[in-house]
């Protein structure tokens, strides 16, 4: 069996249409992303942020979103496979790590020794980003980890997803 074969994951079928039955909340949610959109934070950094919380949960429908719209914006097939690797690739610049490990660290705030976000880890990113910025990649890492988790619970369909024009 493939793990990837809806037609023998009967399991994975999606539970709920949850925008339609709370769009109160999903609206809440898409007002931020709108707020992100224009908070003159990097696409491109927008886009890594998302995607690499998204492979920490295991999220399948958003990876696949974020994968494809990073491409449709001009992100390169080299930066997105060497995502999950970022500490050993060379293509990823010291702003970009910064904020790559600020996402982990708010990712898998709970982990064992992460101590919730260490000191180190805030260090490093406030070098590379204005209190401002730090405040609105911290809104982009909350709310791609809460998409997440309602992609999760209801099951988001993996693969459907396609993406609009990217600017």
């Amino acid at each position: 069996m493939r793990l990837g074969d809806r037609e023998r994951r009967p399991d994975l079928k999606p539970r709920m249409e949850y925008w339609k039955v709370s769009p109160g909340g999903f609206k809440a949610m898409s007002s931020l992303d709108a707020y992100l959109r224009d908070s003159g934070l990097d696409k491109s950094l927008l886009h890594m942020v998302k995607l690499r919380a998204s492979q920490i949960n295991g999220c399948a429908y958003c990876i696949d979103m974020h994968w494809k719209d990073a491409r449709a914006a001009g992100e390169s097939e080299q930066r997105l496979y060497g995502l999950d690797a970022w500490r050993e690739a060379p293509y990823y610049t010291d702003r970009e790590r910064a904020a790559l490990e600020w996402t982990e660290a708010l990712t898998n705030i709970t982990a064992p020794g992460n101590g919730h976000v260490p000191d180190a880890v805030y260090d490093a990113v406030r070098g590379h980003f204005s209190e401002k910025e730090l405040a609105d990649l911290t809104w982009a890492v909350a709310g791609i980890n809460a998409w997440n988790r309602v992609a999760i619970a209801f099951r988001s369909e993996a693969g459907t997803y396609k993406p609009t024009a990217q600017g």
